[in-house]
Order: structure tokens, then sequence, then C-alpha cells
């Protein structure tokens, strides 16, 4: 099990007992870790700095016995931001209709990069985005490096709609 997957289990339980959902767990550089935290809340109300203290010290505690970081490193709680990765399954849901960048760990289609408007999942639970050349194509899950959204101003006002609700 890599390491950002192992930390996400032993912290998940304490994070959605305090009304959050993890987002990522993201383990980056060697000589000074960083261990990166994003999460948002169920009810689906924006985060502010005292949420993310709040995660960061209700972590620290199971952090510090489980000891899953040889040594130090610095602990990094945010929200997912405007322009958030898509990490989950639910994430290609929930964010239909937006535009996003999506990589591939190989090639698919003989493409690895795929711009274009997400349009959801479809039966089999395959990532569906029609690209800005017109063509739709339906990506595995499993194959995802990387996904996030765009930063447009569809988006832009989609969020402000949404925290003035």
């Amino acid at each position: 099990m890599d390491q950002a997957k192992h930390i996400e289990g032993l912290i998940a339980p304490t994070v959605e007992e305090l009304g959050y959902e993890l987002v990522r767990v993201q383990v980056t550089g060697t000589q000074q870790p960083r261990l990166q935290i994003m999460a948002e809340r169920v009810d689906g109300s924006g985060m502010d700095v005292e949420d993310c203290a709040t995660i960061s010290r209700a972590i620290s505690a199971t952090l510090d016995v489980e000891d899953p970081i040889a040594g130090e490193f610095t602990l990094e709680v945010s929200s997912p931001g405007i322009d958030r990765p898509l990490t989950r399954l639910k994430d290609f849901q929930d964010w239909a209709g937006f535009d996003v960048r999506v990589e591939l760990k190989g090639e698919a289609a003989g493409r690895k990069r795929y711009t274009g408007r997400l349009l959801g999942l479809d039966e089999e639970e395959k990532i569906l985005i029609e690209t800005s050349e017109g063509e739709d194509y339906a990506l595995d899950f499993d194959d995802v490096q990387r996904a996030k959204l765009l930063l447009t101003d569809e988006l832009i006002a989609a969020a402000t709609t949404e925290q003035t609700k």
C-alpha cells in the first residue's frame, strides 16, 4: 500500500467524525516531506481557516502516534479550492457540465491528456468527456493519473452562487 493511502486509512475516520470528507491525501518531497490533506465539509458549505485548523489538530494526534512518515514533515490542511482536483469517482459525477483536464497513467485512444467538458459517468462508471474538438471519450477511472476542474467564468459563477446560498 502506498504511503498516502496508508495515511488516508489512518485519518479518514477522524475527519469524517468531524463532519468532513477527504478529497485527497498526498505526500510530496523526500528531504522535507509535506503531507497535504485536502478536505471539504460534508454539508457542502465552504471551508474556512478554522475548519482547516480543526482537522489539523484532530489528525495530529493520530499522526504522532502512528508515525507514518519517518522524521519531520510539514502538515498542510486545505480545501480543494475552486479549480479542485477530481480524485474520487463521485467527483466526476458531481462536477459534470464543467471543463476539466484529465491526464492518464498511459494512453487511451492514442492520447494521454484530455481537455474538455465533463459529461459525468456512464452506466459502467466510465468517465465521459467531450473534448474541445467535439469528440466523446469514455475513460476508466483506474487509468486516471490526475484530473482537475479548469478555472472558467462558468465555474466561478457556479462557485459564487453556491457561496451565497
